[in-house]
């Protein structure tokens, strides 16, 4: 753990309010200048005007929050955050906890499904661990260690965690963030691995978007209709145990979230602060990322969507957020898989921006036609 972060677990709950203040107060407003330079360059470029649609809007918005139409996405970085949930003791999901562990050690190992898409689409993968079952103590290469606490509690009994373990998730995630615009990354993912966290992601959902358990709640990673039955207890559960204030994120967070989600939410708010583009994977990373904009409505500047996922809420909360995704594709892999998929229409939307002009044609630019 890096001093940076190592910090933030020596710090009472008002010194982290006071950090979670000046993070949103650095998250600026995005330069429009340079999003019409980039559309200006797009609108050169020999095609008809608009015509790779997202590709196009998606790297103005991402020209705006640099601040710079000059555009480069070459280098970039999956941050996997890993951390177990005390919401399986209801018996929410098909396996054990354990294999968030198994997982974690993969990712750290290069052997994980996102592991493999990411050899292919040129990201570096960094797991993170949060709070993993089993793995105190254990030396693994190549695993970051950020843990807050031994996995969250079960919320069915009481909150996930306290409000001041969710702000140091929270700030652990922003500032993990920060350090890789620091270091040159220049298109941030995220993903996460833990076992139980469609239903911690549901509950957080069911909270922030104002709708019953049963619209937002999905099978997850293959439940039976007796297993989503028990997920559901579970959630309906937590929100009657906690109650918690759904107009202020961070006690959702507390009272139903995880570690992973907590973080997540941490990494929008602190790229949207260090103006790096942060592509989301699927309805996890959503749920963090509607919990970070509706603490700083700003972050979303930072925020792109890799695709729809298909759980229930996977459409609810693009639209919560105003964003539109680059694939439907009926994904639900998680570790940040859905974000990895779409890398490749970026690299060819690269390479269209800086391709032929009209005039290499021989012909005029299209223009805008009434």
């Amino acid at each position: 753990m890096n001093q940076a972060i190592s910090d933030l677990f020596q710090l009472e709950l008002p010194q982290l309010e006071a950090r979670l203040a000046r993070l949103l107060g650095d998250i600026m407003p995005p330069d429009e200048a340079a999003r019409a330079a980039c559309k200006a360059r797009w609108d050169a470029v020999g095609k008809p005007l608009g015509s790779l649609g997202l590709l196009e809007t998606d790297t103005q918005k991402i020209a705006a929050l640099t601040g710079s139409a000059k555009l480069d996405l070459s280098a970039r970085t999956l941050l996997v955050f890993c951390a177990d949930n005390g919401v399986v003791a209801q018996g929410v999901s098909q396996c054990g906890n354990e294999v968030t562990g198994f997982v974690t050690r993969a990712l750290a190992e290069g052997r994980s499904s996102a592991c493999t898409m990411a050899r292919v689409a040129r990201c570096r993968v960094q797991p993170v661990d949060m709070g993993v079952h089993g793995l105190v103590g254990e030396e693994i290469p190549g695993l970051v260690r950020c843990r807050v606490m031994d996995g969250t509690a079960d919320f069915t009994q009481g909150p996930a965690m306290t409000r001041t373990q969710a702000l140091q998730a929270l700030l652990a995630g922003a500032a993990l963030a920060r350090q890789q615009a620091e270091a040159g990354c220049r298109l941030l993912l995220i993903g996460e691995m833990g076992i139980g966290n469609t239903t911690t992601s549901s509950a957080v959902a069911a909270m922030l978007l104002g709708c019953p358990p049963e619209a937002v709640t999905g099978r997850g990673a293959g439940l039976s209709n007796a297993g989503l039955a028990r997920k559901l207890a579970a959630i309906r559960a937590g929100i009657a145990q906690n109650r918690p204030d759904p107009a202020d994120p961070l006690a959702v967070l507390a009272a139903l979230g995880g570690l992973d989600i907590a973080a997540m939410a941490g990494a929008c708010l602190g790229a949207a602060a260090a103006r790096l583009p942060l592509l989301l994977d699927g309805f996890i990373s959503t749920v963090a990322a509607l919990a970070a904009v509706r603490l700083c409505p700003a972050a979303e500047a930072a925020l792109l969507a890799s695709h729809r996922s298909a759980e229930p809420a996977g459409q609810m909360l693009l639209d919560a957020l105003g964003l539109s995704p680059l694939l439907c594709a009926g994904l639900r892999l998680g570790e940040g898989t859905g974000a990895l998929a779409a890398l490749p229409l970026f690299d060819m939307a690269m390479a269209m921006y800086g391709g032929a002009e009209f005039s290499s044609y021989g012909m005029d630019a299209y223009t805008p036609q009434n």
